[in-house]
């Protein structure tokens, strides 16, 4: 079978072989087009050396030119090419001591790590080269290291993470040896950045079968150093449809929000929703086991947990405010109010991502998503969602109260927020004019330090 070269980039490959020089594409692009998997994300590798790729192209950028990586820029798009290289040791399991280039490609492709994303295509003319009998592999659904698995693994601990990743990405199992090479150097995953890490975390909980290659992570020994407040979860019982602990409660939870294409919010929201029951279990007067506010602290552990891995600010918030809001149960007895304060707290886009989470949780726990009870809410959610309910919703901003003689500062975000709570029961009181008269009477009380009630203005 040839890889299907697009026009472009035989132009591209072109300018190469006329220069006396080989151009291929390697890696995943190869392998998914084996498996009738669409990707159009392209690696190159050639056995021009860097400063050559300089001289036949008009524009290049030294993206990472020590490890032999340039990215070129021809006829409209870019393309990041390496110079085939071998690999000093890794003293610290995460970069190499020193690169050499070399003008083989087998001894370029050899360094790579899994035996099914070692294939190479010739951009000339798409001839699938296949030196490590990954096509068997392939074939056979096994994620196999090249060679030594025990080198592979010293050389970049993350590929041991990159194994449970690709078996749940393409739901393969993982070769036994390849295994026990992970269960042996698992400690090594301590040297590698929490950047990396959450990049592999993540793109696993977005593959299709995340729970295996959690198991996976867990199984080697892995997911204890990663994720300890997560691994702890096995040792804790509960009873639950399909679970007799909180680890496979939360793996079923995960595998629903895989199942139902759930995005990233949410899946990792599933993996961190229950971590602190550990610390919250109790037993009833009827010997039934509990686990009063393990939403509030499982939180708290899970923004803990999200700020290790260096994960944005806005990602971490709406993470841990669903899992916060997770056990937030719906009445219709519900006021307004009470509805728009939840809409509040979560997020207007955050809100359906509550749903979400709290329906993965209602399959982990009951086998079913009791989503007909949530229809009410969500009605009601439409009607009252364009009404004033946050500080961006105001009819005035700070800058109006700082001309009007409050001063910038926590008194301010104080009376903004009481401003905002009194839109939220009396929308109709959302007028510049009356938001800032409230304001300064807010602020006299304030300075005055009275005790008078305070009443929205009517």
């Amino acid at each position: 079978m040839k890889y299907p070269v697009p026009d472009r980039i035989r132009k591209f490959a072109s300018v190469f072989s006329e220069n006396g020089f080989s151009l291929y594409i390697v890696g995943g692009a190869v392998r998914d087009h084996l498996l009738g998997i669409r990707n159009s994300d392209f690696d190159f590798c050639t056995d021009a050396l860097p400063e050559q790729v300089i001289g036949i192209f008009r524009k290049v950028i030294p993206t990472g030119i020590k490890h032999g990586t340039v990215t070129v820029l021809f006829q409209g798009e870019s393309y990041e090419v390496t110079t085939f290289r071998t690999e000093g040791a890794y003293s610290d399991n995460r970069h190499p001591d020193s690169v050499k280039f070399v003008g083989d490609l087998e001894e370029d492709l050899s360094r790579r790590d899994f035996t099914v994303n070692a294939f190479a295509a010739d951009c000339t003319d798409g001839t699938v080269i296949d030196l490590f009998n990954g096509k068997e592999d392939l074939k056979n659904g096994i994620i196999r290291a090249i060679g030594d698995p025990v080198q592979r693994f010293s050389e970049d601990a993350l590929r041991m993470m990159r194994l449970a990743r690709f078996c749940s990405k393409l739901g393969f199992k993982a070769d036994p040896a390849t295994v026990e090479a992970a269960k042996t150097l698992s400690a090594n995953i301590a040297y590698v950045s929490m950047e990396r890490i959450y990049d592999e975390l993540s793109k696993m909980l977005m593959s299709k079968d995340p729970v295996f290659g959690l198991r996976l992570l867990e199984e080697t020994g892995i997911l204890q150093i990663i994720l300890p407040e997560l691994s702890r979860c096995r040792e804790t019982t509960q009873t639950k449809v399909g679970s007799d602990n909180v680890l496979d409660h939360i793996y079923t939870a995960v595998a629903a929000s895989a199942s139902l294409d759930y995005n990233l919010t949410v899946r990792m929201a599933c993996l961190l929703h229950d971590i602190a029951k550990p610390d919250c279990i109790s037993v009833n007067p009827y010997g039934f086991l509990r686990f009063y506010g393990h939403d509030m602290k499982s939180a708290e552990l899970a923004r803990t947990v999200l700020r290790r891995l260096k994960c944005s600010n806005r990602f971490t918030d709406d993470v841990c405010v669903i899992i916060e809001n997770h056990m937030t149960r719906y009445r219709p007895d519900w006021t307004d109010g009470a509805v728009k304060r939840l809409i509040r707290r979560v997020g207007k886009d955050n809100i359906n991502n509550l749903f979400e989470l709290q329906w993965c949780d209602q399959i982990a726990s009951d086998g079913r998503a009791k989503v007909e009870e949530y229809d009410g809410l969500i009605e009601r959610i439409h009607e009252l969602e364009n009404q004033p309910i946050s500080l961006q919703d105001l009819d005035i901003t700070g800058d109006d109260l700082a001309n009007a003689g409050i001063p910038r500062s926590k008194t301010m975000g104080d009376i903004l927020n009481q401003l905002v709570e009194m839109v939220i029961d009396y929308p109709t009181l959302n007028s510049r004019d009356t938001l800032l008269s409230q304001a300064l009477r807010l602020y006299e009380i304030r300075l005055n330090g009275s005790d008078q009630e305070e009443k929205p203005i009517s």
